[in-house]
């Protein structure tokens, strides 16, 4: 199994694909998609759409995995972050694939034991278990792939 694993934002959106095969997870991508404040909103959300669109082309993973919304303090970031799920919700279902949500709560469980670790456990956790080489700078992309290995983890 394949999976697309997404991290919503607008101005940093984390974007994954991770694999489970034989019963072993396995990290093949990540990357923090950026969007230039200068833009339009409507442009930053084109651009993440485009990048997600490109990488289904790219890897066809078998499913995508979203973290779920929760609602925050600022109701126009939390606002314009459930207008840009709604452009991955599209354009994965346009490309006929599955979709799957956790909460934040549910990924810091799985992937570190406990539903309210910060992000530095779980970044030292993604590290741990997926032998990570590569720089990662923003939590977000570290975040998508926590997203990714939850669901590949609830999965058989």
């Amino acid at each position: 199994m394949k999976v697309l694993a997404i991290d919503p934002g607008f101005g940093r959106c984390g974007m994954a694909v991770l694999t489970k095969e034989r019963g072993k997870e396995s990290y093949l991508y990540s990357a923090c998609i950026e969007t230039s404040t200068t833009l339009s909103f409507e442009d930053r959300l084109v651009a993440v759409a485009e990048e997600c669109a490109r990488l289904i082309q790219t890897h066809q993973p078998d499913a995508v995995v979203l973290e779920r919304l929760y609602f925050s303090t600022n109701q126009k970031t939390a606002m314009q972050v459930a207008e840009v799920r709604g452009a991955l919700l599209f354009v994965a279902r346009s490309a006929k694939l599955p979709i799957f949500e956790y909460t934040p709560a549910q990924v810091k469980s799985a992937t570190t034991g406990w539903g309210r670790s910060d992000k530095r456990a779980v970044a030292l956790m993604m590290r741990r278990l997926l032998r990570l080489e590569k720089e990662i700078e923003h939590d977000d992309e570290y975040d998508a792939i926590a997203i990714g290995l939850t669901h590949l983890a609830s999965t058989r």
